[in-house]
Parts: C-alpha cells; structure tokens; sequence
C-alpha cells in the first residue's frame, strides 16, 4: 500500500469530482479553485465535524457569522493596514516573485532533508539500539548542518522582527540561495507587500470610501464581543465560533489548494479572565491535536512547531503541522492574543468592550486564546493521507492494483452506493430504486448503474464511498442485499430494513465527537 504522489492527487480531485480550476474554460485562474459536487459534501462535513466539536459540544461556545465588509477602521485596529505584510523580492532574469522569507525556509529544509537521510540510513544499519536523539547530537556532519539551519533560521526571524528588508537580502546572497525556476542569483532588493484587497464603497471612488476584503474572520468576533456576550448572557470563559471567507492577496499562491488567495477559516476566539489564558492556551493545544488524532490520523503526521517570531498581538503561539505531500505545514494555529484586539478597537472606536465580571465586582478588558484552521488545508490533509494504491484480490483471486480513498465513514462525499447487478433487468432496477429512496433520507447517497459491477466497486472505491449495496436476484426472493465493506472488501447479506440502520450508524458523525 502507498499513497498517490501529489500531482496524481490532483489530477484524480479533478477526475472525480472534488476541485476544479476556477474558470477552466478561460483557461484559468491563479491559484482559485472550485469545489465539485464530491468536494462540496467532503467539505461540508469537515466544517460539520468542528462546528459540533466546537459549538454543539460545549455550553460555553457560540456561532456567528460576520459580514465580509467591514468598516475600514477595523483594519486599522487590528495592525493590518500598518503590519499585515511579506518581504517580497523578484528574480531579475526569471522575473518570478518569491517571498523571502520563504526562500530561507525551503534552504534550511533541503538541508533538513539530507540529515533526516543520514538518520533513516544510520536507524536501517544499527536496528533497535539506534538512538536518533543521541545520533543528531554527536554526529559530527549532522551538527554543522543544524548549525546552518539555526544560523539561517535565526538570523531571519530577527531580520523580520526588526523588519529589516536589506538584511533579509543579505543572507539571501550570503547563504547563496538560487531562484528556484531558473537558478539564478540576480535579486532585487527585498520590500513589503501588503496582503490585504481592497475595493471601493458605492458608485464614487475615493480614500475615504476604500473597503477591505477581511484577511481573517477574527476581526468580525472581537467587534461583536458585547453583542453576542450580552444577548447569550455568557459569563467568562466562553467562545465565540465561526467558518467564513477570507481573502490574502499571496505574493506566492501554490501547492494546489494550501495555499489560495480566497480560502475559508474555522476560527474560534475563546475570551478569559486575564492571568488565565495560558492555561487555557495548553488546554485547547491539546485538545485541538486530539480533534485531529479522532479522525484516524496518525501520531506521526501531526506535530506543534511553535513561533519563534510571535506576531503583535500574541504572547504565545503554536501551530499544529501536518505532514501534507511535500512536506510539514502549518496545518492549524493556537495563539494566546492577549487583549490586543479589544483595546485596539476599544481604543479607536471610543466603545467600551469590557466585561463585567460579577465574581470581582469590576470591568476588565478579556483575554482571547484563539484556534483557527483553514478548512482548504483540512480538506487537503484528509485527500493526502486517504488517497492510496495498494494490492488486493480481483474477483478471479488474481492480485489487482486499486486506487482507493480511505476517508474516516463520517467525512466521506457518499456514504453509501446503491447498484443493481445488472441494469437491463427492470426487477432489479426497481428493487434497487427502492432501496436508495429508502436510504437517501439518512445519508448522501448514490445510485450507480453503470458499467460492470466490479469496476462499479472500483469507482466507489476511488472516491471514498465506505458501503456498497448490490441488489441482485436472491434480493427479490428473500429481500436481503450484498453490502460491501470499502476497507475490507468484506462482502455480507443483510436485511433490506437493516441497511439504513447499519449506514448510518457507522457513518455518524457523533462517533469521532
């Protein structure tokens, strides 16, 4: 068994239904994406599956959902208008943009990739007694390396914190770095790009009128703090949930859909009394790794980098990466923002957002640990690790390679297939139609006829459908049904009154909450 390699994963979403390029016909356009009628409900039940983890399993959380325009102001607040930037250079010979500080990272990666080589080929040749740890620390080849990541890494992030452009370049030029595309070391110099779109308010356009595409969904929560704090009568600590647009004018779009200029957050901001945040901070680190873990993704895959470089508003941030196709991502982030962004827009507003806390007898400004995830980067991780090529028996039990997507039941686009084992037969196709109108009202559903039965399975298989039901002739006699198994490829007969019951129950999505 092996997964697929990137460029056949997006090839088989294409194929199948679950992304296409936005405006294909037109040729396309960068990095947008559309998602098809199997990427539309696999989405749909990864934002199902944390709004109930969120929202549904805790007393003390709530949904909103913000307007995409907000007053301009807001940005001003909350340091995007002033701070929301990347250091961007260009290639003079390729003309190709790149970020820099992007450039750096992918030098100390590659090296990154020659010790972890020196490690897998030292573990092979010394068995159970090899210990990495001790390995990375006395092997002489492996510690000059490190110390060129931490030279570079290091050296970066101070040159970003002090916003030092001509900095950046310099260790571009002193590291040697080479434009990716075409080699060459022929670069401008480095300068910030703001990320933010912007578009105007009515039908005259001026300073005074400029609207922002928001960049986060963040913002739409804190400005309603009081509103929903007040209307739900919540007492600290509580949260407040929300999946949404958001839009990033990206110097550099790519790998698929990782990384879009129009993406969708799921971000919850949770408001507690000052001095407390850090423990909250450990708890929803935790519990948010575990949320991943509950849908079958292993240990291995997942791991917290935390910031070196923290943003303005945070005192603490982690995130939580994923071992995505072409490497480890940022995946989903846990920030302590202290209460930055209350007094911000408490500050520029001239409104008070404080809380009232009962238990103290004062006000006070709350403040915020926040979760936030990219739902296009969840749909991602889930294809990436369920996509896979293995071996199994045809139905002459000859060997057969399968392509098949092993999507946790509760995640997957169709939950069940409904075939007819042959289609020229009206008993059988009216069977089988009653058996999907049966069906069809507990879960997404698919009634499939086409072609012969096996590669019927072999479809299904592709797309993640965990069950199968064949209706054949033995179902007219005694109406019972074939239901197959996607992961075992066991085959069993059941009632037709059981099917609806055994589907939904092992496609519940209550069963990983």
């Amino acid at each position: 068994m092996k997964n697929v390699d990137f460029k056949s994963l997006i090839s088989h979403c294409k194929e199948y239904g679950f992304i296409f390029p936005s405006s294909e016909i037109y040729d396309g356009l960068s990095a947008a994406y559309d998602y098809g009628p199997l990427g539309i409900e696999l989405k749909n039940n990864i934002k199902q599956y944390w709004w109930k983890s969120m929202v549904q399993m805790h007393q003390n959380i709530v949904g909103l959902d913000a307007a995409i325009f907000m007053h301009p102001k807001t940005w001003k607040a909350s340091g995007h208008v002033d701070a929301f930037n990347d250091p961007m250079i260009d290639n003079k010979d390729s003309k190709k943009r790149y970020r820099a500080d992007q450039l750096i990272e992918s030098y100390a990666e590659k090296i990154e990739t020659k010790i972890q080589k020196d490690v897998d080929k030292a573990a092979k040749k010394f068995g159970d007694s090899f210990e990495e740890k001790q390995f990375r620390e006395t092997n002489g080849r492996i510690i000059d390396r490190q110390k060129k990541i931490d030279y570079a890494i290091n050296t970066m992030n101070q040159h970003l914190k002090d916003a030092n452009m001509d900095g950046l370049k310099a260790l571009i030029e002193e590291l040697e770095i080479v434009d990716p595309e075409g080699g060459s070391r022929n670069w401008t110099d480095v300068r910030q790009f703001n990320l933010m779109f912007h578009t105007q308010l009515g039908a005259i356009a001026g300073e005074e009128d400029k609207l922002y595409l928001r960049p986060e969904t963040a913002q739409g929560i804190f400005v309603n703090f009081l509103n929903v704090q007040k209307s739900t009568r919540q007492k600290l600590p509580f949260g407040i949930a929300q999946i949404g647009k958001a839009f990033r004018n990206e110097i550099v779009a790519r790998q698929f859909i990782f990384r879009m200029r129009e993406f969708e957050q799921m971000e919850m901001q949770f408001f507690v009394k000052p001095g407390e945040e850090m423990k909250w901070y450990d708890y929803w680190k935790q519990t948010r790794l575990e949320w991943h873990k509950a849908l079958g993704t292993p240990a291995e895959n997942l791991r917290f980098h935390d910031h070196d470089n923290l943003a303005h508003y945070a005192n603490a941030a982690v995130d939580i990466e994923f071992k995505f196709p072409f490497g480890f991502r940022e995946l989903e982030g846990i920030h302590s923002r202290t209460d930055f962004d209350l007094k911000s827009h408490q500050e520029l507003s001239g409104k008070k957002l404080q809380y009232f806390d009962p238990t103290v007898n004062e006000n006070y400004v709350p403040y915020v640990v926040e979760t936030s995830i990219g739902c296009d980067r969840m749909f991602l991780s889930q294809i990436g690790q369920a996509l896979r090529e293995e071996t199994v028996p045809d139905a002459d039990g000859k060997d057969s390679t399968r392509t098949v997507m092993k999507l946790h039941p509760a995640l997957a686009p169709i939950k069940a297939a409904v075939m007819p084992l042959l289609k020229n037969k009206e008993e059988l196709v009216k069977a089988s139609t009653d058996v999907f109108d049966k069906l069809k009202a507990h879960v997404i559903c698919q009634y499939d006829e086409k072609d012969a039965i096996g590669r019927r399975y072999r479809r299904q298989d592709a797309i993640g459908t965990p069950y199968s039901i064949t209706i054949d002739f033995d179902t007219l006699e005694n109406n019972t049904v074939t239901i197959r198994d996607r992961d075992t490829l066991e085959q069993k007969r059941v009632k037709i009154d059981d099917v609806s019951k055994i589907v939904s129950d092992s496609c519940n999505i209550n069963n990983i909450l």
